[in-house]
């Protein structure tokens, strides 16, 4: 009876995660407008943790937009702690007030997301590229812009439920528009 009660409280715990609804946000300030927040250069610096906490792997991301109709696209060039490099160039397409889709090379079918106030939130699953092995992992995105120029996100990392570790990302636009 105790491991059953115990396994109930786990799956509980498991499932409650996430469960935010990002409309509870829709009242923060600022407001945020990708195609605004993306009309000029954006660096970016994150980390990647492990479930335990332990910072694993740093880098940096330098993104350039552009507009394609009603397509914003989002070429990121990421440089790893270790000297390695990464491309990925994000097709996000508005489905509807607040709503977007994305695509990118290792996204599996397509990214949604949803913005309200300050907050957008995104969920994807990725084709993650770890030595010579490949992962299928889900990525749970929430940005939260603070001001004009700077956003921060922090993403969950998962595999059939069980977190694997978390993503944290800071945002800050840079002088001069976008071509």
């Amino acid at each position: 009876m105790i491991r059953l009660l115990a396994i109930l409280l786990l799956v509980m715990g498991l499932t409650s995660c996430g469960n935010v609804n990002v409309g509870r946000y829709a009242d923060q300030q600022p407001q945020l407008d990708l195609e605004r927040f993306f009309s000029k250069p954006v660096k970016a610096w994150g980390i990647y943790q492990k479930r335990s906490g332990e910072v694993i792997k740093r880098f940096e991301v330098d993104i350039s937009s552009r507009r394609e109709g009603d397509r914003l696209i989002l070429d990121e060039r990421f440089l790893y702690s270790d000297g390695s490099r990464q491309r990925r160039v994000w097709t996000l397409t508005p489905t509807g007030p607040g709503l977007w889709s994305g695509r990118a090379d290792d996204v599996i079918g397509e990214a949604l997301g949803e913005v309200a106030g300050n907050a957008l939130r995104w969920r994807y699953r990725l084709n993650l590229q770890v030595d010579d092995s490949t992962y299928e992992v889900t990525f749970d995105d929430w940005m939260y812009l603070m001001d004009e120029d700077t956003l921060i996100n922090r993403s969950s990392m998962s595999k059939a439920g069980i977190e694997l570790g978390q993503v944290t990302l800071f945002f800050r636009r840079q002088a001069g528009d976008m071509p």
